[in-house]
């Protein structure tokens, strides 16, 4: 039999969600999206991820749930807020959703999902060593891993560099607002990741964002030790992480 989970990705603007082979981290089935109800409040969205999950019919009450959201996740509760009401601060997340859908669920951070997703099915697949994952959109997302494990919660987009907090110079959002052109910004990619590789010497970068379709306009034009490469799950990221993990943890 398939091993199945449900992966949920909370953003800022929408709540999106699929079943997932967590074998092979594939889609079974059809996604469901909703927009994100405004204001972000806790009751409310979990309103809405209930709704995604009843959109995909699991066929086992006992399918558990990965939920991927934009905040620091310790130990279920999401210990701060990006994009969301306030009220997410401190808050017992794994509760509320285990509360409202009666499911197993497991919380974790948006750019740690997607890092389990590129190490377990993407361009991390099989690597050792330190590798880095970085979301480049409106701020800068990352994820740490030591020999495929996950280190979580490495907030290194708020690197302070130039005095600075540095995502607010080197993240997509940036290049768009002060209408940088792709040397422009890659000069201060340089930087960041020049930065991030004096600090921990890693042996691969992953850069995914939905700019990383373009990767070919950027990438090529910094100069690192690490190897640096393109995610390659993109949009499906979060929702293959947060599932795989939940498929793990079910088993806890």
């Amino acid at each position: 039999m398939a091993k199945t989970a449900i992966g949920i990705d909370i953003g800022g603007t929408g709540i999106k969600g699929a079943i997932v082979d967590v074998k092979n981290g594939t889609l079974v089935g059809d996604r469901v999206r909703y927009e994100t109800p405004a204001g972000g409040h806790p009751q409310d969205i979990a309103v809405v991820v209930a709704k995604v999950v009843r959109d995909l019919k699991p066929a086992r009450a006992t399918l558990p749930v990965g939920v991927c959201f934009p905040a620091v996740v310790q130990h279920g509760r999401t210990m701060s807020a990006a994009n969301v009401s306030q009220e997410w601060i401190g808050l017992d997340a794994d509760g509320l959703f285990e509360e409202t859908l009666q499911r197993h669920v497991h919380v974790l951070n948006d750019a740690d999902a997607a890092g389990v997703a590129e190490m377990k099915f993407g361009a991390g697949k099989k690597r050792k060593g330190l590798v880095l994952m970085t979301t480049l959109g409106t701020g800068i997302g990352t994820a740490l891993f030591i020999n495929g494990e996950l280190v979580p919660n490495a907030e290194l987009g708020h690197l302070e560099i130039d005095g600075v907090d540095y995502e607010t110079k080197a993240s997509f959002s940036a290049k768009e607002r002060e209408n940088l052109d792709w040397n422009q910004w890659a000069e201060r990619l340089q930087k960041y990741y020049g930065t991030l590789e004096k600090l921990f010497s890693p042996d691969l970068i992953i850069v995914g964002g939905g700019i990383s379709k373009q990767w070919e306009e950027f990438l090529p034009k910094l100069k690192l030790n690490a190897e640096i490469l393109p995610a390659q799950k993109r949009n499906n990221a979060g929702i293959l992480g947060a599932a795989a993990l939940a498929w793990k943890h079910s088993d806890d």
